[in-house]
């Protein structure tokens, strides 16, 4: 919440809508119920969007720099290829809101909006879990497969913490011992030591 009289930024708003996004869907995403969330009128609103739907791309892009671009720019700071692997599966793992918003979106693939972004999110991630994969060694066909069951790992993860998040680790070092196993099954058969 802020205090009336303090100027809203477009990513505030966006902000809002991703909070509200993973609370409710993108049902949850109305310019009236964030306004008052946000403690401001409609008009702040109008000042930056022309229409919901503005927002919720500004929304969307906001999430992909987020979930996608800031967290492998993160990862990229790391020279070692099996650490970044090790880094990216334990920092997409660990993401609560995240795994809500992303959920969401899932459910909300259908929306002209949410499917093309969808799309690109996920292409740019096995992308580059298939880069990390032929930085350890592994042959591109092979590097992409494996990162497909890694993405699918994530996505199924998320699925689990949403649905079912008693079967998933009580935790951290639990979580962290199978986020591990996971890598080391991934990495299994690498050219070369990991």
């Amino acid at each position: 919440m802020t205090q009336r009289g303090t100027r809203l930024s477009a990513e505030d708003w966006a902000d809002a809508a991703l909070e509200a996004l993973g609370r409710g869907g993108l049902a949850a995403v109305a310019v009236e119920p964030l306004a008052t969330r946000l403690d401001t009128t409609k008009g702040s609103f109008y000042w930056h969007f022309r229409n919901r739907d503005a927002l919720i791309e500004a929304a969307l892009l906001r999430w992909e720099e987020r979930g996608t671009t800031q967290v492998i720019a993160d990862i990229e700071t790391d020279p070692d290829p099996v650490a970044k692997l090790r880094r990216l599966f334990a920092t997409v793992i660990g993401h609560g809101l995240t795994h809500r918003i992303e959920l969401s979106l899932l459910a909300s693939a259908d929306h002209p909006a949410v499917g093309p972004v969808l799309r690109r999110i996920g292409e740019r991630r096995v992308a580059y879990v298939a880069q990390l994969f032929g930085e350890v060694g592994f042959e591109a066909a092979e590097a992409h497969r494996r990162a497909l069951i890694g993405v699918s790992v994530y996505l199924g993860n998320t699925q689990l913490a949403s649905t079912a998040p008693s079967v998933l680790p009580a935790t951290d070092a639990e979580r962290l011992a199978l986020i591990s196993s996971t890598v080391d099954a991934l990495l299994a058969g690498a050219p070369g030591p990991f």
